[in-house]
């Protein structure tokens, strides 16, 4: 997909559950590593993660999109625009955008380390190796095993 079908895409989604156009900039951004997308307010910019378009399914980048003009059409008319913002969270509600995106199916095999509480069972996955003898169970203070 090129910029120019991102902008329409972002238009015709922007008209259809925002009933406004959307008038600036969207690009890819393939830096972004942990986010789907975000929305820049000095450059009332969005960038999106280029990731998501080919790792998930369609609605799920569409979700994305979504989520991101919540920021921008509140910005631009001068309300809450922030994730805490109640403004914000209405908006996410009445047109049905998620608050936060899926993680990425290639993230989710990153993890190589995973290990459980022996007391409450809580699972830890991490990338990098604990040392046992001196990291306990965050919750319970329970001794950690590997799995």
């Amino acid at each position: 997909m090129d910029d120019l079908s991102l902008e329409q895409l972002v238009n015709s989604i922007s008209l259809e559950f925002f009933n406004k156009p959307f008038i600036d900039y969207v690009t890819f951004n393939s830096r972004l590593r942990t986010t789907g997308g975000r929305y820049i307010p000095s450059k009332r910019k969005i960038e999106l993660n280029p990731k998501y378009l080919l790792e998930m399914d369609i609605e799920e980048f569409h979700g994305i999109i979504k989520h991101e003009l919540c920021h921008y059409h509140l910005h631009i008319t001068g309300k809450g625009y922030k994730h805490g913002d109640a403004d914000f969270k209405e908006l996410l509600k009445k047109t049905d955008s998620p608050r936060y995106c899926r993680p990425l199916p290639s993230e989710a095999a990153a993890f190589k380390f995973q290990y459980n509480c022996e007391v409450c069972g809580m699972v830890y996955r991490r990338k990098r190796r604990v040392d046992l003898k001196k990291y306990r169970c965050g919750k319970c203070k329970g001794k950690l095993n590997p799995i």
